[in-house]
């Protein structure tokens, strides 16, 4: 329960709902150097702890629901983008420029699976635009790979070098780090105690963010993996991208449970986002740090026009310090801390199991906003929480403890993820999908619905709240 305990009063939760958490162990999930398998468990059980503790509160519930932590469950939610399969077919992880590169004296990774991506890469390489893998290859062979990582980010595009944890900890981007808490919190204004609609206790499911509308204006994997967790619960969520910038197919397909998706110009269609945002909730965001403000979308500025929001954010390197700005994935971020380097052998630099740094942001991402949600509702204020990968990275390397392997007494058989995988009909064709992980005592199973085409959308919320206990409309 240490990492539990840890990651709960982060939160500011009430450390003696803790005991409400229980763990299904199964030996041989999430198997690595690092401490993957508890810090997995730990998001995983916090978010549904938050969720659980937002039903209580709703419902007028005398008792906190028990939350129960399964390893296989949780095992397969880490690699959802893996195991999704449409019509059969399974999903392109990543591009071929986007792995590991030999240096002159050393590695560097990169990351290119959106086209701009792909073309600032070898723009910064002076490489044409259908130049081969091998030419790439050797063009950065005579490269030193600090040199690599900052030709690519001065381009535009993504590319990191490999560090040692010492490296790392030298780094003046992880001193910053070092000195915030894993999930900074505060209030935004002192608008007055956010009043629910009382949810049914007795309804089936129980579903702590019903009525709730969401704004997702995230990417990729962690803060999809949060608003996605957080229409599991009931929400409302509405996914806007520009439309110029599309979603990688499979990705959508994976985290796209639950939600609406439509595209939105914030520079034409200002007035639609301003309407949306009147009568929003929640405001998700996942791009770099200070690439929505001058849309006016920083923390203070959407409360200053919806005073009482709750704005979660979420970010590769954090807010601050000389990467403060930067861009970055869940693979790059492994790569500069030195998690690449723990787990590599032979000389090659290696990966955690799954994208634990996405998948376990994303969970403590939607847990502060369930936590700011409760809080809300005692003593008021609109709230931000901030999450960053290379935070969840610095815990994983040097404040999560490792747990013995439970002895076949006390552990559960895990014979893959086939007991946590389940299967639906959706417009995208026919999907294989990862369950959620949360569970909680009268808590949701499944999503209420399967996603939707890529900007499919109106931009605009539902008619009307759905009702506890029933399918949203479409």
């Amino acid at each position: 329960m240490t990492g539990i305990k840890y990651a709960w009063s982060t939160l500011g939760g009430d450390p003696s709902l803790v005991a409400r958490v229980a763990t299904v162990a199964r030996p041989g999930t999430l198997q690595a150097r690092l401490p993957v398998r508890e810090l997995a468990r730990t998001c995983v059980g916090v978010c549904a702890l938050a969720a659980a503790e937002l039903g209580a509160r709703r419902s007028g519930a005398a008792e906190v629901p028990g939350v129960v932590v399964d390893d296989g469950a949780v095992a397969t939610a880490f690699g959802s983008e893996r195991q999704v399969l449409i019509d059969g077919r399974a999903p392109v992880s990543f591009a071929p420029l986007s792995r590991f590169w030999r240096t002159a004296d050393g590695w560097v990774r990169t990351h290119a699976n959106y086209p701009h991506h792909r073309s600032r890469l070898l723009g910064a390489l002076g490489l044409r635009e259908d130049a081969s893998v091998e030419e790439v290859a050797a063009r950065i062979a005579e490269r030193r790979a600090v040199e690599t990582e900052e030709a690519v980010y001065g381009a535009g595009g993504l590319a990191v070098a490999l560090r040692s944890p010492a490296e790392w900890a030298a780094h003046g981007q992880a001193v910053e780090v070092a000195a915030r808490p894993l999930v900074e919190r505060g209030r935004l204004d002192a608008a007055p105690p956010r009043v629910f609609p009382p949810l049914d206790s007795a309804a089936a499911p129980l579903l702590p963010a019903a009525g709730l509308r969401v704004l997702d204006l995230t990417r990729v994997l962690a803060g999809p993996v949060a608003t996605r967790t957080l229409a599991l619960l009931g929400a409302d969520v509405l996914r806007l991208d520009a439309p110029w910038l599309p979603e990688l197919p499979d990705q959508h397909a994976d985290t796209g449970f639950g939600k609406r998706s439509a595209t939105l110009d914030l520079t034409a269609d200002r007035a639609a986002f301003e309407e949306l945002l009147g009568s929003a909730d929640v405001v998700v965001t996942g791009y770099r740090p200070g690439a929505l403000d001058r849309f006016g979308l920083s923390p203070e500025a959407l409360a200053e026009r919806r005073p009482g929001l709750v704005v979660a954010q979420v970010s590769a390197w954090g807010g601050y310090g000389p990467w403060g700005g930067r861009r970055g994935f869940d693979s790059l971020v492994q790569v500069a801390t030195g998690i690449a380097e723990i787990e590599g052998s032979a000389g090659r630099p290696g990966a955690l199991p799954a994208q634990a740094l996405d998948h376990g942001t994303g969970y403590l991402l939607a847990a502060g906003v369930l936590r700011a949600l409760t809080e809300q509702s005692y003593t008021g204020g609109g709230r931000f929480v901030r999450l960053a990968l290379a935070r969840t990275a610095r815990w994983l390397m040097a404040e999560a403890e490792a747990e013995p392997e439970p002895g076949p007494e006390t552990g559960e058989p895990y014979a893959g993820p086939d007991a946590w995988l389940a299967g639906t009909d959706s417009a995208l064709g026919r999907l294989r999908y990862a369950r959620p992980p949360l569970s909680f005592t009268g808590g949701p199973s499944d999503w209420a619905r399967p996603p939707v085409p890529w900007g499919s959308d109106p931009a605009r919320w539902r008619s009307a709240p759905a009702r506890q206990g029933s399918a949203p409309a479409s």
